[in-house]
């Protein structure tokens, strides 16, 4: 199995730029194409920079979550200013979280993977917590070697 650790974490809010995402829930490529479309607008546009520069940290937030029966996707940081171009404010419960740690070529990479290892292998080999939902991010934490670093957290409760 892959590895993770169940941590705690402090309540934290990430100030989010999103988008809807409308593929299919079980469409990958068409989801994965709809994220990778987002991130280049939101780079090409100066959104990202702009978040970049109010972010209270270096990390870079890939956030899912479920708003009003859609799929939602955001880049986001922790921060306490305000954006106009924001979309969302991102509250993250204190509590209990399974963390994948990882690294790749590219942020995208980082996401995707670290996705597919915490929903398609850990969670569904967890036996003592449970996702029950909320949002859940890829972290971005430093670039090493040429290589993106970081984790993915999922809040969960134990069962």
């Amino acid at each position: 199995m892959a590895n993770y650790i169940l941590e705690e974490k402090d309540s934290f809010t990430v100030l989010g730029i999103g988008t809807e995402l409308k593929s299919d829930y079980t469409d990958f490529a068409g989801i994965n194409k709809e994220k990778a479309d987002f991130w280049q607008e939101i780079k090409e546009d100066g959104r990202l920079d702009a978040l970049k520069a109010v972010a209270t940290n270096d990390y870079i937030f890939t956030v899912n979550e479920a708003v009003n029966n859609k799929m939602m996707h955001y880049a986001g940081v922790m921060t306490d200013a305000s954006l106009p171009e924001a979309t969302r404010v991102i509250q993250f419960p204190k509590g209990e979280y399974l963390v994948v740690k990882g690294e790749a070529n590219t942020a995208e990479e980082l996401s995707n993977t670290l996705t597919g290892i915490a929903f398609g292998q850990v969670l569904p080999e967890v036996t003592e917590v449970a996702y029950v939902g909320g949002p859940n991010a890829a972290v971005e934490m430093e670039k090493r070697n040429g290589m993106v670093y970081g984790e993915f957290w999922i809040p969960v409760v134990r069962k």
